[in-house]
């Protein structure tokens, strides 16, 4: 559960839909939430676990709720997200496979970064200079995602170009606070990392 939902004893969910008054914010978290088929106060299970994260990209352009779920292997510290779902709202849709790809891109990109990428330097410089020392997500590991367009027709329409990456990083780092109760606060979620962190 999000700290702040968790301090106020509401679900991630619920709290964010009592603390939201744009009506289109407020109808992406709903629209996520009904896809994921998000349960009101589910939690984790020390291993498995769901979160949520939403954001008005640059406070003027698309509204995106992600929700993601993780595995996580307690013995290794490797985690996995195998299914992601998001909602949008980007005004009225010109393009949908356009916007579709857009979102989904950047939630697989963010998945990434939260997994695996991490620029690594020492005293001589930067030891990340190539695909081999620089780690990213591969294909069998990215997560199944699962998009709700929401059309806006009578409304002008709003950039989506990487309106979902901060909400997917939002989501997964939520999962995994929810799977595991503890919380981590540097990326990425590297098994050295979560080894810490779980004790």
């Amino acid at each position: 559960m999000d700290e702040l939902a968790a301090a106020a004893g509401a679900d991630p969910v619920a709290f964010r839909l009592a603390h939201l008054k744009d009506p289109r914010a407020r109808a992406v978290i709903e629209a996520v939430a009904k896809k994921a088929g998000w349960k009101d106060g589910e939690k984790g299970d020390g291993t498995r676990g769901r979160g949520i994260g939403f954001a008005k990209y640059k406070n003027l352009a698309c509204y995106v709720a992600v929700v993601a779920e993780v595995v996580v292997d307690r013995a290794t510290g490797m985690v996995s997200v195998p299914q992601t779902w998001a909602a949008v709202d980007s005004g009225l849709i010109i393009n949908p496979d356009g916007l579709t790809s857009q979102i989904e891109g950047g939630i697989v990109q963010s998945v990434s970064w939260t997994l695996k990428e991490e620029v690594r330097f020492d005293k001589d410089g930067i030891l990340a200079r190539d695909w081999a020392s620089y780690p990213i997500l591969t294909m069998p590991e990215a997560p199944k995602v699962e998009i709700e367009l929401i059309n806006r027709p009578n409304e002008r329409p709003l950039g989506s170009g990487e309106g979902s990456q901060g909400p997917a990083v939002a989501a997964v780092a939520n999962a995994f606070a929810n799977a595991t109760g503890k919380r981590v606060r540097d990326l990425p979620l590297n098994p050295a990392r979560v080894k810490s962190a779980l004790g």
